[in-house]
């Protein structure tokens, strides 16, 4: 039978970093609550979260890589709202967030979580903010929480 490594979601060790657009704030104060109840709810102290706000989600990946470079933390979690509009301002942001947030993650080995919501309408932004579709900040947490007791099971 082979050994099979898999995360869970018990409390886990170390602190956590929230790097959180402001840009589309309707949308992403609702992706940072979710996260925060998710986090508190898996044992997660309040003292063990730190939230970094950053203007838009351009901006996410170059204070990711900050966090990442301190060794202050296990995971850092990012949320933002990238909503397209009628220009391809949309195309260029959201690519750069996500490759950026993937490079933060490749480069430091740290589990660094994609809660971008890239979106056609305000409404699906809604939807994915604790709506209709759930709490995409919620299933970030959940999903760094499980990622940190993964890497320190490896």
């Amino acid at each position: 039978m082979p050994k099979i490594y898999e995360g869970n979601l018990t409390p886990p060790q170390g602190n956590f970093a929230l790097v959180v657009a402001r840009f589309n704030s309707l949308i992403v104060e609702r992706l940072l609550e979710g996260a925060l109840d998710a986090l508190a709810r898996h044992g997660v102290s309040d003292t063990s979260i730190d939230v970094v706000r950053v203007p838009g989600s351009f901006e996410i990946p170059v204070v990711a890589q900050r966090l990442a470079d301190s060794g202050k933390y296990a995971a850092i979690i990012c949320l933002g709202a990238v909503i397209k509009g009628a220009t391809d301002h949309y195309d260029h942001v959201a690519g750069a967030a996500t490759s950026g947030i993937a490079q933060v993650a490749l480069k430091s080995g740290l589990p660094v979580i994609f809660g971008v919501l890239t979106c056609d309408t305000l409404e699906q932004a809604l939807d994915r903010a604790g709506a209709k579709a759930g709490n995409k900040g919620y299933e970030a947490a959940t999903t760094a929480i499980e990622m940190v007791n993964l890497m320190a099971g490896l």
